[in-house]
């Protein structure tokens, strides 16, 4: 965690306890504003803060959603004033079917489908949307894998803002029509993922009035992400779980719910305790489990090929940051391949009643692998994050599941098709 004194902060904006932008490379500090790079190094900018004193209490007495951390993220006085998607405050639920199928004797799932837009994306656009709305914006925009487009469509259109999305031409029916009903001006762009982010890094710096949400904003998108480790810490009855297994697409997630984790002991509100942090990637788009089993500190570029698609980012901009949280500690970055995805999607329906998307498998999935290889500790406290609803990657398991049988009206048809 970065602290701030609160005189390094020179600007009039109301965002909360945030008091500087500081360069994740360099260190160097700048005052807060809508830039994502460093000026003396070009390095990531992230959020320094200069936070109040905060008790256990006045986080319970907030809303059920992430504005009950308000005050440890950086977004205005007046943020619940305005109409928003109120995200947030999903549930922790205790799994012991899927631990056992997992070998994980005390297992829990972060199960982020019940957000607005059915993704943990709402998190990260609503403290955006905040942000851009101090900083002068006028036009919510991001280029996305799906489940950005979703949140971001939804957002505007809730704020009445202007929207512009844009989106790899070959993404998945459902996330296309799930981003267009919201009457967002949604373009879809020749390439994969990573066209679409240079495109977008491009009008950002045309657009002057344009949010980029992960892009020219991107510092305070970012920190909405923080909200699952608070979260979880909460739901846990104020304590940070050993093991946490997350799904890597720029990393930026996994990143921050470390962050949390830090910041939650910094302030006294849960006790100093140790945790590792484990990333889960899909085997065809796995550039920074490639760089952890290299032990190399440069994460490679690759070219997506996996149904994993909301995770399909081949050059992630957090890719360094992730190796350096799990390695600090002592977790792993792996990969499992389509096969295992599907397995995994099907298992956790089938022990618990989640239904998640492609990320979800790709999460289960290397669970499991963790466990078999010796990497994750099948005694310790354990959380699984669950960050998207199944119903958004229907194809990748179409082929695998249907009814058992097709039968006449008759209980004897039914008697005979179950073997009864």
């Amino acid at each position: 965690m970065t602290l701030t004194a609160p005189d390094q902060t020179a600007t009039g904006y109301d965002l909360g306890p945030a008091a500087a932008l500081s360069c994740r490379a360099c260190g160097h500090r700048t005052p807060l504003a809508p830039e994502f790079a460093c000026p003396q190094c070009f390095g990531p900018l992230e959020i320094a803060y200069d936070f109040p004193s905060i008790t256990r209490e006045e986080i319970e007495r907030g809303p059920k959603s992430i504005w009950r951390y308000q005050k440890l993220l950086p977004v205005p006085s007046t943020v619940q004033d305005h109409p928003n998607m109120d995200p947030g405050f999903t549930r922790l639920i205790r799994a012991d079917r899927l631990g056992a199928e997992l070998g994980i004797r005390n297992l829990w799932v972060k199960d982020d489908t019940g957000n607005p837009t059915h993704s943990f994306k709402d998190r990260v656009v609503a403290v955006a949307l905040a942000a851009a709305r101090e900083l002068g914006f006028t036009v919510l925009a991001c280029p996305s894998t799906g489940n950005l487009a979703n949140a971001t469509a939804a957002a505007a259109a809730r704020a009445g803002w202007e929207s512009v999305v844009l989106i790899p031409s070959s993404l998945e029916r459902a996330k296309v029509l799930m981003t267009a009903v919201y009457d967002t001006n949604l373009l879809a762009v020749e390439g994969n993922y990573d066209d679409v982010n240079r495109l977008a890094t491009e009008l950002a710096f045309e657009q002057e009035d344009w949010a980029f949400v992960n892009v020219n904003v991107r510092p305070y998108y970012a920190e909405g992400s923080k909200s699952l480790g608070y979260e979880i810490s909460e739901q846990l009855g104020w304590r940070i779980p050993a093991q946490t297994v997350i799904p890597v697409a720029s990393g930026s997630q996994l990143t921050k719910i470390d962050k949390a984790y830090g910041e939650l002991v910094s302030l006294g509100l849960v006790d100093g305790a140790d945790w590792r942090i484990f990333g889960a990637q899909a085997a065809g788009c796995s550039p920074v489990s490639t760089a952890f089993r290299e032990g190399t500190d440069v994460v490679k570029p690759q070219r997506p090929d996996t149904i994993a698609r909301s995770l399909a980012i081949g050059n992630p901009a957090d890719g360094p940051y992730v190796l350096d949280t799990v390695r600090r500690t002592g977790g792993a970055v792996t990969d499992v391949t389509d096969d295992e995805v599907r397995d995994g999607i099907r298992l956790l329906a089938r022990t618990e009643g989640i239904f998640a998307e492609t990320a979800g498998g790709v999460t289960v999935a290397n669970a499991k692998k963790l466990v078999e290889s010796g990497q994750l500790d099948p005694d310790a406290d354990t959380v699984l994050l669950i960050t998207g609803d199944g119903l958004k990657t229907l194809d990748a398991i179409e082929h695998q599941v249907g009814p058992k049988a097709t039968v006449p009206a008759t209980s004897k048809a039914v008697r005979e098709a179950l073997g009864l």
